[in-house]
């Protein structure tokens, strides 16, 4: 991954993390853009209807570089619940 890549798939976790904590709170102060794709990555499809948009219509307004980073930010924010738990 190159710098220019790794500072957007930073920015898109960090905006992931952010909403996963703080809920619909923090995900309502993002730019469009990261609404829909945040929303994609939390499996939030009701997210996504409160604004309009279909899981369709939020792949397309997302783009081609988060969509294909949403898997890899969905496994991460998994891995980091998983490893929260474990030492709790």
């Amino acid at each position: 991954m190159n710098s220019i890549s790794s500072d957007r798939y930073n920015h898109f976790l960090k905006k992931a993390r952010s909403a996963k904590r703080g809920g619909r709170d923090a995900w309502a102060v993002q730019s469009t853009g990261e609404k829909v794709a945040v929303a994609l990555v939390l499996n939030h499809a009701d997210w996504l209807q409160e604004y309009g948009y279909t899981i369709a219509e939020a792949i397309e307004r997302a783009g081609q570089e988060w969509v294909a980073m949403i898997p890899q930010i969905a496994r991460q924010l998994a891995d980091e619940e998983d490893a929260s738990c474990a030492l709790s």
